[in-house]
């Protein structure tokens, strides 16, 4: 399952950690396999552009998802290409500190989180939210299990 990832930003972060967790929850989810997904680590002043150009909201955030193509329902003679995800690994920095979790594990949340709204999960109603926090935590828990495993 090709994840591209693209570092874009001064924070340290475990990048190879990052692509394996989207891959294992795009298996997971069932995504066809020859669907792309970027996922792109930025700084506060680029998500913050997007979130202004796209959402219409004032000032950085930690993720966006932008779907590209639903799976299954790509072009037979081109790319299939599920979306992009973008995280700023500052703004996940302050949040783990706020909630008292470690940086990666917040980075982490945010990519799986992302990945859910590429697959046209959202968290609007609060079964929605429940149904989608859920599946996070499962997935987040196979993905760390699976690394403990070796």
């Amino acid at each position: 399952m090709p994840v591209f990832l693209a570092d874009e930003q001064d924070v340290d972060v475990d990048a190879d950690d990052l692509v394996a967790l989207a891959q294992r929850v795009l298996a997971a989810q069932r995504v066809p396999a020859d669907m792309e997904v970027a996922l792109l680590l930025v700084d506060e002043d680029t998500i913050a552009g997007l979130n202004r150009q796209h959402l219409g909201h004032e000032g950085p955030t930690d993720v966006l998802a932008f779907p590209i193509d639903e799976p299954g329902e790509s072009p037979p003679a081109g790319p299939a290409i599920l979306g992009d995800v973008v995280v700023c690994p500052t703004v996940a920095h302050r949040q783990a500190d706020e909630r008292g979790v470690a940086a990666h594990a917040e980075l982490q949340l945010l990519t799986v989180h992302g990945l859910l709204h590429l697959l046209g999960m959202d968290h609007a109603e609060p079964e929605e939210e429940r149904e989608m926090f859920a599946l996070t935590d499962r997935l987040l828990a196979q993905h760390r299990a699976a690394v403990v495993e070796g």
